[in-house]
This record gives C-alpha cells, sequence and structure tokens, in this order.
C-alpha cells in the first residue's frame, strides 16, 4: 500500500467522505501537511464533519502560504501550539461563525509567535488568541447595526450619494474591516449593508445601469476612403451582449471542472462542441418582461454561437399547471423569434428521477422523512413562527436509519400508501453548511394530483432542486444560465451530480430584469383580474408578455433594449419609461403614418362647394421611400381635433385655429381662416366654420395640423389611451390591499368618436410592413408567423402617438390601443 493510501485510509477512518478523499488523492503535498495535524488531535475515530472541514482547511493555509516554505517544518516546531489549539478550539467546534476569517488570523497567530513554550505560557494566552481570531465574540444585532450606520452616515455618506450603487463593493470591503466586523458572516452583513443603502439612496435605477466603455475613435489613415474595411475587424468592433460582459466571460464547452472525468467525454461526444443552453419555464403562470431577458440569454446566446436552446417545461408540480400556460410559453418564445431545438418537458424524466431517487439512498445520500414543516424548520436551526434562522441546526430522527428501511419507505411514498405532507424523500447533504441549499433539501414529496401529461400515473413528484440539475445534465447542457436567486442553489446542483456520478453540467447566475412601476406576482396579477382593474392577463397595461404583445410592443424592439442593457451579475432595475423610450425610437423608424383625430370636431369651409375634392399625396413616412405614398381627399367638410382650436384667441403660446390666428392642414396647399363657431345648448362646439384661404393672403401659418375628411375617413370604435396602472414606482412594496388603493384612475382612457383617414385600410392590408432596411437590424423579428396577430399593425398617429390594432376589432369595427406617446 503506497504512503498516499495509507494517508486516505486514516483519512477515512476520521470520517473524510469518497468524494473529498478522490480529491486528496490528486494532492500529496496537501495529504503530507493534513496528516501531521490531524494526529495533534487527541480524540480518536470520528470527527464531525465541522471539525474535519476546519483541519483541511488549515492545512489549505499552510499549504498555499508561498512565505513558509517549509510547511512540515512549521508544524513540528509549533506542535504543542497547534495542538493546543486543535483540541481546545476545533474538536469543541468553539470557532467563530465566519470560519475562514477566523482560520487566516489563527495561521497568523500560529506563524508570527516564536518558541511554544514562551507563547502557551504567556499570561495573555489565551486571551490573545482569541481576540485575534474573533473567538467567543459576541455582538448582537443592534452592535452591528450601530457600527455600519454609524460608518455609513459619519464616514462615506457623501460619496455614496454621488457615486451611487457603483461603490457598494467599496462599502464591503471597508464595513469588514471595522473592529471586529470581518469575523461577522458575510452574507448577514451585506443584507444589513444593502438595506442601509437603500434607505439612503432609494431602489435602484437607470443612474445605476452599467456604463459602456466608449473606444476613442482610430485615426483616419491617408486614403482610408479607397479601402476597405477589414471584414473580420468590422465584426470585433461590432460587440453585443453576447461578446462582452456576463456572456462574454462564459467557459467554452467541455472546459468546466468535472468530478469524474469519464462524463466529459461522453458529454463531449453528444455536444460535439456545440453549445447547448435550455429554457425552462414553469407551466403555472403567464411570462412577463423579466423571462424576455432569459429567453434572450438562453436562446441568444447558443444562435449566436451556432449551438442549440432546449424549451424544457419544468412541469413537476401538476396542482398549478394548465394547458393555456404551455400554449402561451410556446408562443411567447415563437414571437420573439425563436425557435427551440427541441421541445421536452421534466415530465419525460420521471422514470429515470425515480431510479435516480432509489440510487441516492443506496448510496446512503437520501433519506425518508416524516417530520413535520415546522419540525423541519426546527432541525434547520429556523424559528417556525417567526422565521428567524440561527439556531442550532441538527438531524431529524430518520436520517440514520438503515438504508433498507429508507427504501422501503420510498416505495410506499411511490405506491400511494402516504398522503401529502406525511412523508418526504431528502438529501442527506451538509447540516453544519453555512449554506441553507445543503440543509437537506427535499428531493420527492407526495401530491394527490392528475399531471396534465403523465395522468394518475404518479403519486410522488420530484422538486425542482432534485429535478432541475438531473435534467440539465441528461440533456448534456453546456450552459445552464439562470438568475441570481439560484446562486447558492449552484453548490447543492453540483453536489446531486457529483453523488450521483453524472456530468456536472456548469450552472451560472446573471442578473434579473424588473421594471420599476409594475408588478410581476403572479397572486397579484390574478387579484387584478378577478377584481376587474384589468381585463385580463393580456391587458395592456401589465407587464406580462402576453399584454405587451397586445399593447402592440415590437418583438425586435425588446431585443434590442435586453441587448442595450447588457448582462451582469446585478439585478437591472429600470423605470418603464426607459423601455417606452426604446419602443418609441424603434417604432420611429419602421412604422407608417396616419392620420387620426381623437376628439373630432367638424369643420365646415363656407367658401367651397360641396363637390369639391382635392387630392393630397402624403408620404407614408417622410424621408423614406420604401413606405411608399398614399392619397387623401380634401373637400368642403374635414374634422380636426378639439384641442387644435381655441377660443382664447390671446394666448401667445397657443399656435392652432382660433378667432384670430389661421392654421394650415397637412399637405393642404392654403389655410384655413376662422369664421364662426356653433355651439349646443350646453354651450359646447359643435360646428366651426372657416374659409379656405384661396387667395393666399397668409403666406405660412405658425404650424399645421392632423385632419380626416367626411368623405374619406373610417370611425373608430374605441381608442384605448394607456398609462401606467401604479401611482407610485414600487407597488410590490405594498401590502396585498394597499397596493389595489395605488391603482391609477387614468390608467385606461377610452374614447369613442375617434375617425382615421382611409388610408388604414391599405395599412392593414399590408401589415406588417417590412423594409429592407428593418431586415437588417441586428435583432429584426419576423411577425409573419401564427404566433403574431393585430397587434403587427401598427402606425403613428400623427402629431398624437404611435398605435396598435387591438384584439377586440373586427372586420366592422376598429379598436386601437396606444403603444407609447410621441416624443415630449
Amino acid at each position: 500500500m503506497s504512503a498516499v493510501e495509507d494517508i486516505t485510509k486514516n483519512l477515512a477512518e476520521i470520517g473524510f467522505e469518497d468524494v473529498k478523499l478522490k480529491e486528496l488523492s490528486k494532492n500529496a503535498k496537501l495529504l503530507n501537511i493534513l496528516q501531521p495535524l490531524l494526529n495533534l488531535v487527541d480524540k480518536k475515530g470520528e470527527l464531525p464533519k465541522t471539525v474535519r472541514n476546519s483541519i483541511y482547511n488549515l492545512a489549505v493555509l499552510f499549504n498555499k502560504d508561498k512565505e513558509q516554505t517549509l510547511p512540515l517544518e512549521l508544524i513540528s516546531n509549533k506542535k504543542d501550539l497547534i495542538s493546543y489549539i486543535l483540541n481546545n478550539y476545533f474538536v469543541t467546534e468553539n470557532l467563530n461563525n465566519n470560519n475562514s476569517v477566523t482560520l487566516e488570523e489563527i495561521y497568523l497567530f500560529i506563524t508570527n509567535n516564536g518558541n511554544d513554550n514562551d507563547t502557551l505560557k504567556s499570561n495573555d494566552f489565551p486571551k490573545n488568541l482569541e481576540k485575534q481570531a474573533g473567538i467567543n465574540l459576541n455582538l448582537s444585532d443592534s452592535d452591528i447595526n450601530e457600527k455600519i450606520t454609524k460608518y455609513l452616515n459619519e464616514t462615506i455618506k457623501d460619496e455614496l450619494i454621488e457615486k451611487r450603487y457603483t461603490l457598494a463593493p467599496k462599502i464591503y470591503a471597508e464595513v469588514r474591516k471595522l473592529d471586529d466586523l470581518k469575523f461577522c458572516n458575510f452574507g448577514d452583513l451585506k443584507k444589513i449593508i444593502d438595506a442601509k443603502v437603500a434607505e439612503i439612496l432609494g431602489p435602484k435605477d437607470e443612474r445605476d445601469a452599467p456604463k459602456p466603455k466608449v473606444k476613442a475613435p482610430k485615426a483616419k489613415k491617408a486614403n482610408n476612403d479607397n479601402k476597405k474595411i477589414n471584414k473580420k475587424e468590422e465584426e470585433e468592433n461590432h460587440r453585443n451582449m453576447f461578446t462582452e460582459g456576463f456572456l462574454g466571460d462564459l467557459h467554452k464547452v467541455g472546459e468546466n471542472p468535472q468530478l469524474y472525468p469519464d462524463t466529459l467525454k461522453k458529454h463531449l461526444e453528444f455536444t460535439k462542441g456545440l453549445v447547448h443552453t435550455r429554457f425552462p419555464p414553469e407551466p403555472n403562470g403567464f411570462l412577463h418582461i423579466g423571462h424576455s431577458k432569459a429567453i434572450m440569454v438562453n436562446f441568444g446566446f447558443a444562435a449566436y454561437n451556432n449551438g442549440h436552446c432546449y424549451l424544457r417545461y419544468d412541469d413537476t408540480n401538476p396542482e398549478a399547471e394548465e394547458q393555456k400556460y404551455f400554449d402561451s410559453i410556446l408562443n411567447m418564445v415563437h414571437w420573439l423569434g425563436y425557435k427551440p431545438w427541441k421541445i421536452t418537458y421534466s415530465s419525460n424524466y420521471f422514470d429515470q428521477l425515480y431510479q435516480f431517487a432509489i440510487k441516492l439512498i443506496e448510496l446512503n445520500k437520501g433519506y425518508v422523512c416524516k417530520c413535520s414543516a415546522d419540525e423541519i424548520k426546527r432541525n434547520r436551526g429556523v424559528d417556525p413562527v417567526t422565521g428567524q434562522p440561527g439556531g442550532e441546526r441538527r438531524a431529524c430522527e430518520h436520517r440514520e436509519l438503515p438504508i433498507s428501511w429508507h427504501l422501503e419507505e420510498f416505495k410506499k411514498m411511490h405506491d400511494g400508501v402516504y398522503q401529502p405532507g406525511e412523508a418526504i424523500l431528502r438529501m442527506k447533504q451538509d447540516l453544519q453548511n453555512p449554506s441553507p441549499q445543503m440543509w437537506d433539501l427535499i428531493a420527492y414529496r407526495v401530491l394527490n394530483a392528475t399531471h396534465p401529461r403523465t395522468g394518475d400515473k404518479w403519486k410522488i413528484y420530484p422538486t425542482y432542486d432534485f429535478t432541475h440539475c438531473i435534467v440539465d445534465s441528461l440533456e448534456n447542457i453546456t450552459h445552464s444560465l439562470c438568475t441570481t436567486e439560484f446562486y447558492l442553489s449552484r453548490e447543492s446542483y453540483e453536489w446531486l451530480l457529483d453523488q450521483l456520478h453524472l456530468f456536472r453540467t456548469a450552472q451560472r447566475e446573471f442578473g434579473r430584469l424588473n421594471i420599476t412601476g409594475t408588478i410581476m406576482s403572479k397572486r397579484r396579477i390574478a387579484k387584478l383580474v378577478n377584481s376587474g382593474v384589468v381585463r385580463d392577463w393580456n391587458d395592456p397595461r401589465l407587464f406580462t408578455l402576453e399584454s405587451l404583445k397586445r399593447r402592440g410592443f415590437p418583438p425586435s424592439a425588446i431585443l434590442s433594449f435586453i441587448n442595450t442593457l447588457g448582462v451582469t451579475t446585478s439585478t437591472t432595475n429600470i423605470q418603464a419609461s426607459r423601455l417606452e423610450t426604446a419602443v418609441r425610437r424603434y417604432l420611429e423608424e419602421t412604422v407608417p403614418r396616419l392620420m387620426l383625430v381623437l376628439d373630432p370636431i367638424e369643420v365646415c369651409i363656407d367658401n367651397l362647394d360641396d363637390d369639391f375634392e382635392l387630392d393630397c399625396e402624403l408620404p407614408y413616412k417622410q424621408g423614406n421611400d420604401e413606405f411608399g405614398k398614399r392619397t387623401v381627399k380634401f373637400t368642403n367638410r374635414v374634422y380636426i381635433d378639439r384641442s387644435d382650436y381655441s377660443e382664447n384667441a390671446d394666448d401667445k403660446s397657443f399656435f392652432r385655429l382660433t378667432a384670430n390666428q389661421p392654421v394650415g392642414l397637412l399637405k393642404v396647399p392654403k389655410v384655413l381662416i376662422f369664421k364662426s363657431v356653433e355651439k349646443d345648448t350646453d354651450g359646447k362646439i359643435t360646428r366651426i366654420h372657416v374659409n379656405y384661404d384661396t387667395e393666399s393672403t397668409v403666406k405660412k401659418p405658425k404650424t399645421y395640423i392632423q385632419w380626416v375628411s367626411n368623405k374619406s375617413s373610417i370611425p373608430v370604435k374605441e381608442v384605448r389611451l394607456y398609462n401606467q396602472l401604479f401611482k407610485s414606482e414600487n407597488p410590490a412594496a405594498l401590502s396585498s390591499e394597499d397596493f389595489l388603493k395605488d391603482i391609477n384612475p387614468n390608467s385606461e382612457v377610452i374614447l369613442k368618436s375617434a375617425l382615421i383617414e382611409d388610408n388604414f385600410k391599405e395599412v392593414v392590408a399590408k401589415s406588417p410592413i417590412v423594409t429592407e432596411s428593418l431586415k437588417k437590424q441586428d435583432f429584426y423579428v419576423s411577425e409573419t408567423t401564427s404566433a403574431s396577430g393585430n397587434e403587427r399593425i401598427r402606425f403613428q398617429a400623427m402629431r398624437t402617438g404611435y398605435f396598435c390594432l387591438d384584439y377586440d376589432s373586427t372586420d366592422n369595427e376598429i379598436v386601437l390601443n396606444r403603444i407609447v406617446e410621441l416624443k415630449n
């Protein structure tokens, strides 16, 4: 037996697991440091995992310190001191919670102190050690809060207000240097810091979006006009979200580390070096604007690298799944211009997942637990009433029962012996790990529900934590891209795959996209629908993808917008107005113009005969011949918007029609000169009389306005003007009752008397209008598929806004939605 085998055998007796032993067997230097440290421990036999891990991490510090060239000699010279520390602090599990910082200070104490006897006999030992290493340090929550608040208000507040959230890394680093705070758990500190910073700055907005780096233009070379630009150089200079930031830094296929090299070989044989991603929504609700980023990240990253992306329905919760959600999800993926390489379902793998669960039990890494929900919380150190973590964590009474018992109980779960809540299958992970994702997660639970695809075949269903990583591996996903809320799940994700000897797919996390002034909660949207505040889940005031589609947001505009934001690991909080600006900018270049009068008032041109007609030619888009032209008939009776006439003739800021001021009609040769008005009994103007300036007495009016003719206009049943649904910028922060009080009463304004020029019919017939310049855009999406409908009939109502045809329209009735207003 080799020396390495001897040491690993000893480590196995102490309790080191096979996975760790396999890693250590490849690192003889570390093994040779770990063994003499363990020899200094008085306690024999198996050591608790926390003790093993602490000694192992101390060995790592000895191994990596470049200043200490002879770590074995150091351990030998300081063995009495090290032995005292190991037996009085490590074995007794009397170390600080922030173990890594404490261990570093212990290591420094060992290396910086001289003779063992002098140190051990010192009157200040072990007080000096405990102070330096933060052992037995008791800081209350109020102490921590006070130190952080004082630092923010007295030391860095001015700089924080100036630099906002970009200063966060500096704050994290400096707070950890304050007195004893470096020994506190960084996750706990970060939560307090983030909350305090948010109190000072408010929520993140566009000011906190990462600013793209702008390269200085290169100097032009002589005769540059006569040289062709190198195509490769041009492509490199054309940056996008897939070449920089989070996505640009991702590993290449096959570069992510594996515990078992044989799994990588099989993986590469399947993928052939191509990127394989997946978009895995749960079919229990409609997708929202945040999902558009996830769709673009997964489908777009695969497409950019000539790879493949699955659409995988994560259908492991039959109680909430409905076919309408399956259908809507696929429609939204198609609407955004993506086509799944394969459409799969987690339920496709239920048989395999069940066998993997049995294997986990056989490996003594899974067990059936019959504890109540409150008992599980208490065992995890969480108060079941207050939800406060931090208590003692301990194994449940079933955890160490024989494997045969767990196999038998799991079969009973499978056979329907137990009701929901009576038994679950849990993973046997590491209850002393600081991450909650390692506290024996649930793998299977009993559900008495009919599954949309498997019917009543199963009485037990796997959880997300069990299913997701295994199916990623089975489908040979190269990059499992998800939002940062799953960051802690990476450890349990990789743990489970390693236990089952499966290919370790690389989970990587990016920041999610949030739009302020909106809500995304399925429960709250359902409340809005059920209470009649909105029409349905696709109401244009919501930010579900179905809603944005109905409102008329072009899919290309959404993709272009996400691309401009880029992809980082930080959550992106964007004001709704910024998204609307991006949509407006896109529509400005891509839709035709028409004349729409929202609140029409009849104008009688008294000096023109009833049979007078003049064909006025207008371009569908000024300056772009690709859109073509149309003709509008000018007659002696036209309609203008009520807001384009004012009875206050002395208002110098009003440039349209008044008693003293003529006005021009778009593309009509002469101006209209006011004569008189007619009013009803309530004093409301019903008709305006004017003369057509046939003598050209007015050379040029102050402005031109839109109009429609009585002979060439179409009535519009409804024009729906949409504004922000909520009055506040953060309705999600309000209680479930108060958020309904935050509804903007003017979020939808309906006009029922509008008129539109009859060329609208031609726009409908030609829509979607696709020009050559549109096809050249980076994120152009064809809307000629079945995923598109009335919403692709879009136009700019001149001087009014951008509109689309609503689903409520029929062949005989027009209903229009305002997409966005014109630029203010």
